[in-house]
């Protein structure tokens, strides 16, 4: 019997398990920063005992020299796809280089009396996060600059769920760099180590890595995230319907982005049903959101009963393009649907009315062969 838990996803974020995350663990990374110039990779997910990351690690007078920061930014508020700025932290007065938009690997010059590179940054378990491509890209500089990693673990919020298409590599690119599925079941520091072992590094480097692990985690446990880990996935809900609505950044069909409740409703102006609508507005973390300022019509899922293991629903897609009168335009040009899914079988085969069991199906020969691949690395 699968089990339904609808009231989790109807809380906000809110702590399931006596969890303890790398960053807390001190006595295992502290004595390898002794007299080390530091660089950290964090962003507003990457606290400790509440406090900010970069704030406990000066006051215990470790040497941070830089900070890196990802996609949306340092404070995590900028939009997705947005430029971001380096400059100067004002609080501490550290050097913030942005590794977003054409900088996204650090180069000789950024790590010049730099020796280890510390990285601290809440994942979603969805392999189009792309913060993962960013740890890719920390951990090939401090390879080739001969630094020393230190990932401090993070647990999965959807970390019990390995579901998806296994990317093909010909559709690589910053959402999407490794041949994983869009679940992957695994924490930032195992998919660290994956990364490691499986040769994925330019020229099949490897980096020193250390992997500071939690505590009292599972990739069964329950965890809620205690902080946003970026700005259009608020609570519970969005994290888990993430890897299913996403698929509507390569339509026509907005997932909520400029309203309240991103990626737990989904519509446009030319949904065929009128039971629900809403309207994106310009908003901190989506300035131009599709279909700014219109009236949208679709599904509102915030009441839907959730199975925290099962997989992606594609009940969402299928019923958007049902329902779309225009089916030919369904898809943007960019075929940005392909570099989401993994490739261009999906949109062919929304194309030509497979049902969602049919194109599940097809996944899992790739996802039998991946699950060998994770074994190797699970660390819970």
């Amino acid at each position: 019997m699968i089990k339904k838990i609808a009231f989790l996803f109807l809380l906000p974020f809110t702590l399931f398990a006596n969890i303890t995350v790398g960053a807390e663990h001190q006595d295992d990374y502290m004595p390898l920063l002794q007299g080390k110039n530091v660089a950290l990779v964090v962003n507003q997910s990457s606290l400790v005992y509440g406090e900010h990351l970069v704030d406990d690690l000066l006051a215990k007078k470790v040497k941070v020299r830089k900070i890196f920061a990802p996609e949306h930014g340092f404070r995590g508020t900028a939009d997705a796809g947005a430029h971001v700025k380096s400059g100067v932290d004002a609080r501490t007065g550290l050097p913030i280089v942005s590794l977003y938009g054409k900088h996204k690997k650090p180069t000789r010059v950024d790590l010049k009396n730099i020796d280890i590179l510390i990285f601290d940054i809440q994942d979603v378990g969805v392999r189009f996060y792309t913060y993962l491509s960013t740890l890719h890209y920390i951990m090939e500089a401090a390879s080739e600059n001969g630094l020393k990693v230190i990932v401090l673990d993070r647990p999965n919020p959807n970390g019990g769920r390995i579901d998806g298409e296994v990317l093909n590599l010909k559709y690589k690119s910053f959402v999407g760099m490794h041949p994983v599925p869009i679940l992957y079941g695994m924490t930032i520091g195992e998919y660290a180590l994956m990364i490691n072992g499986e040769g994925w590094l330019k020229g099949h480097r490897k980096a020193n890595l250390t992997v500071v692990k939690l505590g009292d985690y599972t990739h069964e446990s329950l965890y809620s995230l205690p902080v946003k880990p970026s700005p259009n996935l608020p609570n519970d809900l969005s994290v888990y319907l993430y890897p299913s609505l996403a698929f509507f950044e390569g339509t026509t069909f907005s997932a909520g982005r400029g309203t309240v409740n991103q990626f737990q409703l989904y519509g446009s102006p030319y949904y065929k049903k009128k039971n629900f609508s809403f309207k994106p507005i310009s908003r901190v973390g989506a300035k131009y959101p599709k279909y700014k300022n219109k009236i949208c019509y679709g599904v509102d899922l915030r009441g839907e009963s959730q199975d925290i293991h099962g997989g992606i629903n594609l009940a969402y897609l299928l019923d958007a393009y049902k329902n779309y009168p225009y089916k030919k335009k369904f898809f943007l040009k960019s075929n940005f649907i392909d570099k989401l899914s993994g490739s261009a079988k999906l949109r062919h085969q929304v194309l030509a009315g497979k049902s969602a069991k049919q194109i599940k199906e097809s996944w899992q020969k790739g996802l039998g062969k991946f699950k060998q691949i994770r074994q190797k690395y699970l660390l819970y």
